[in-house]
């Protein structure tokens, strides 16, 4: 039969008409069809004996339609790849690309095109329809989450334009949302924005489907996704569950791909004016209830808030506090008894010394653990970029009198050893141009291995022959000669005092120089 093939449902209605004992002239009118059409229908129909008996089912009709008026199919060439067949399904089990594939059938002289190839492997390979399944949850049982790109937006703080991204928070049940805007996507925003939209509709759902951002998974796996552990403690906090989309597949999470990001942008970001940020998202929310919120949805058929209000008593009661936002990272340990998290440093005890260390930091204290989780350190939260904050029980013993470079601490040291010390200790400080200022750290650390009752003599002695130096005084206390009464005549003059007799070039030659 001549002419495109009517549709299997319009050739049944035609049928339904002719066994009625409509003219072909009738059956035209009625279905807007040429007369001759109808014509050649039914002499078809009278040859397959369908004129009269049962009338076919749909399905049993196409069928006959299929064998009886489809022409035979087109001739096709045969493919230029057809002669490599088998070494194209070799490398294809052995999971060699395409592109590949086409590479080695160059190297067996093939001199036809790429194009033919992929259509060859294609062929092949039939692929099946990529089917999704609309799943639907019941109230209070799920929201999913999304980042999406926003463009550039004013810094209320520079007044310059940044560029800005959205969050949307989509109960999956009602459809009801909540939308802010940021300037980043680190994990600290991450969670103040789960904390913000918690505390917007009152409640928390059981399940969070989210993408595999970095701010919430920190391994991503098609099987056992890794959350992040600030997301994790966040997640333990408000009582919810994680449930991270599978990779590539936005479609998980379309309630807040399709009817969220690309509704907001179609909607509230189509063809606006760049504002602040702050202005952006006090509009927004009023775009929530009055624009978003009120709609009648695609899906649903009903509006969000109005489902929302059901669902608003499904939820899972907020906690007592909010969130601390705590953000978990994991970092090295320094040489310098220091690691960094965000931007300032703290001490961790010296022993752990290159090794990686968990670092907890929430608004007002910082803590940080070993890699088993063991509390070693609690530190105050930094309140500038630089600064440093340090145990000193977290230094090594030896290094710790060497960190007090401080003029008063070194004074006041000085004064609980003795007086002697403490003139000593002010002419080092005193010192002109020079900064004896570690020099004087030196000399009191000399009690650690005398004591500071030698100390005091020593430096007593040394005042006595004018030389108060670092060197004097550990020579004295080396040599023992603190031990010695000292003279009770003034002593000469620095020019003469240092002049030796015989005896005391000799004792110096046996065992050093006598101060008397």
């Amino acid at each position: 039969m001549p002419g495109k093939r009517k549709e299997t449902m319009d050739i049944r209605e035609m049928l339904r008409r002719l066994r009625q004992g409509e003219s072909n002239r009738a059956v035209a009118e009625a279905m807007q069809i040429d007369r001759k059409t109808v014509g050649r229908y039914r002499t078809w129909a009278a040859e397959q004996g369908l004129l009269d008996g049962r009338l076919l089912s749909l399905g049993d009709l196409h069928r006959l339609l299929e064998e009886t008026l489809s022409g035979p199919p087109p001739p096709q060439n045969t493919s230029s790849v057809e002669p490599y067949r088998e070494v194209v399904i070799n490398l294809r089990d052995k999971g060699v690309e395409i592109a590949a594939i086409y590479e080695r059938l160059k190297e067996r002289g093939y001199q036809g095109s790429y194009s033919s190839v992929y259509r060859f492997v294609r062929n092949l390979e039939p692929r099946t329809p990529d089917v999704t399944v609309r799943v639907e949850t019941g109230p209070g049982e799920e929201a999913q989450v999304d980042f999406g790109y926003a463009g550039r937006m004013i810094d209320p703080e520079t007044g310059e334009l940044r560029k800005t991204w959205v969050f949307v928070f989509t109960l999956s049940w009602s459809r009801h949302q909540y939308v802010e805007f940021v300037f980043d996507q680190k994990v600290g925003t991450w969670l103040r924005l789960h904390r913000n939209a918690f505390a917007f509709f009152g409640g928390v759902t059981k399940r969070i489907v989210i993408d595999n951002l970095k701010a919430g998974i920190a391994r991503v796996c098609w099987n056992e996704p890794q959350a992040q552990q600030s997301y994790r403690e966040c997640a333990e906090h408000y009582d919810f569950l994680i449930d991270p989309c599978r990779p590539r597949k936005p479609e998980h999470k379309g309630k807040v791909e399709q009817g969220g990001v690309h509704y907001l942008k179609r909607n509230f970001l189509g063809g606006r004016k760049p504002t602040t940020i702050t202005q952006a998202n006090r509009d927004v929310l009023r775009w929530v209830h009055t624009v978003a919120g009120q709609r009648v949805h695609g899906t649903t058929k009903e509006q969000p808030l109005a489902r929302f209000e059901i669902e608003r008593e499904t939820l899972q009661p907020l906690p007592k506090s909010p969130y601390d936002l705590a953000v978990w990272k994991q970092v090295k340990l320094h040489r310098d008894c220091h690691l960094v998290f965000d931007h300032a440093y703290y001490s961790a005890p010296f022993r752990l010394v290159g090794q990686r260390l968990w670092v907890r930091g929430g608004t007002r204290e910082v803590h940080i653990y070993t890699n088993d989780y063991q509390l070693v350190a609690t530190h105050s939260r930094a309140g500038r970029s630089g600064q440093r904050l340090t145990h000193l029980d977290h230094l090594p013993p030896h290094k710790v009198p060497g960190l007090i470079l401080s003029r008063d601490s070194c004074r006041q040291q000085a004064a609980k050893i003795g007086p002697a010390t403490c003139q000593v200790v002010h002419g080092l400080l005193a010192h002109r141009p020079e900064d004896r200022l570690r020099t004087a750290c030196r000399l009191l650390r000399l009690h650690e291995r005398f004591g500071p009752e030698r100390l005091e003599t020593a430096c007593a002695r040394a005042l006595r022959f004018g030389d108060p130096a670092y060197m004097t005084v550990k020579r004295i206390l080396e040599q023992g000669l603190d031990r010695e009464a000292l003279p009770t005549t003034d002593p000469p003059p620095p020019a003469v005092a240092f002049v030796r007799s015989a005896s005391e070039l000799v004792g110096h030659l046996t065992g050093g120089v006598s101060w008397r």
